[in-house]
């Protein structure tokens, strides 16, 4: 039988890789879609190599985007994170850095038309049920990709684009602070619990003996870390309103520890089981949010002002991550922004058994 030819763009959004794709082209059954895009990526398999992923969670991921029917958005950003060791696709979270190849992958496609030197486009997330504005550079009618702007974790300078996000807390657990407490204990370690567009869960590293300065490396081979981390991860997912998380890959855990390079704080954090070479858009603007919030596992360690505009940067192993959060009169964070880049990498067909899909 002859293979399938699906319509796919690869794009780097940020720090992450992504399968880009018209919902159209995939199936609508979404058991069908699933295993298409586990074939895509070539999972399970630690080298993913039957499919386009590259063995890493970072770069087997996928974006499916349609136009938007919504009133106050201009498409629809479905995101799927494709387990690279086990047959399982997981929604239940966004991804930001994804997200800045949305509104590139829109215009390329056509969904979204050009609308000057530059174009705002308003995304729906759907998984979590916010919108996004991406703001890139448009010259000449076409998306710009080269530019001088540099994020850490991402070699070579790009376009600037600019992502702002509104009302974003509480994303996929309901509330900010969705244990109702700044501060928790599970294992007989102190933790913040926060979903600000991520949930993540955040541990002094000292309060586990460690740093918070160890290596990618050093943290992925430290089996006892990562066996009291996932305990902690298993217990806080209930009380986060995201019940048994034993198959998801989120709340995210993240180990934190006073800045050593002129920012608010320093991060390891892991996805859910191997440590992130940087860290995630939507887990920065968490973390840096709980630096802002009396009597989280942050107060003492983050360096922070009294602006009601701020701009923290979150250290992580690759460098570090900038993220602009605006607080109202009462002190609540009430806009998140931030600069990332994005490239089209590939534009083609992705090839899949025939024998799973037959294609629309």
């Amino acid at each position: 039988m002859k293979q399938t030819l699906i319509p796919c763009v690869l794009m780097r959004g940020g720090t992450s890789k992504a399968a880009c794709f018209l919902a159209s082209d995939l199936p609508v059954d979404h058991d069908t879609r699933d295993r298409v895009l586990l074939a895509v990526m070539g999972s399970p398999d630690a080298r993913q190599i039957d499919g386009i992923g590259g063995g890493d969670p970072l770069t087997s991921k996928v974006a499916i985007v349609s136009v938007s029917t919504r009133p106050d958005a201009d498409v629809d950003y479905l995101f799927a994170q494709v387990d690279v060791h086990n047959a399982r696709v997981d929604y239940g979270q966004n991804c930001g850095n994804i997200l800045a190849a949305v509104a590139p992958f829109a215009i390329e496609k056509g969904l979204v038309t050009v609308q000057g030197p530059v174009t705002r486009v308003r995304i729906f997330m759907v998984n979590t049920g916010q919108i996004a504005e991406a703001q890139i550079a448009t010259p000449d009618g076409a998306v710009e990709y080269e530019g001088d702007a540099r994020i850490d974790g991402v070699p070579g300078c790009a376009a600037e684009q600019i992502l702002t996000f509104e009302d974003i807390a509480g994303s996929s657990c309901g509330a900010l602070l969705p244990t109702g407490n700044a501060r928790d204990n599970f294992d007989g370690v102190d933790v913040t619990c926060i979903d600000n567009g991520m949930p993540v869960v955040l541990i002094r590293a000292a309060d586990l003996q460690r740093s918070g300065l160890e290596s990618r490396e050093q943290l992925d081979n430290d089996v006892t870390l990562k066996a009291r981390l996932e305990s902690i991860r298993l217990q806080a997912g209930p009380r986060m309103q995201l019940g048994d998380v034993q198959q998801r890959t989120v709340p995210k855990m993240t180990l934190i520890a006073a800045p050593t390079q002129h920012g608010a704080i320093t991060t390891r954090t892991f996805i859910p089981h191997r440590c992130h070479a940087s860290i995630g858009v939507l887990g920065a603007v968490s973390v840096a949010t709980a630096c802002l919030i009396p009597g989280t596992v942050a107060e003492g360690l983050a360096k922070i002002g009294n602006e009601r505009q701020q701009r923290l940067a979150v250290e992580h192993p690759g460098g570090e991550f900038s993220v602009m959060l605006t607080r109202d009169a009462a002190g609540n964070v009430v806009k998140s922004g931030l600069i990332r880049t994005a490239r089209l990498l590939f534009d083609g067909r992705v090839a899949i058994a025939g024998s799973l899909w037959g294609g629309n």
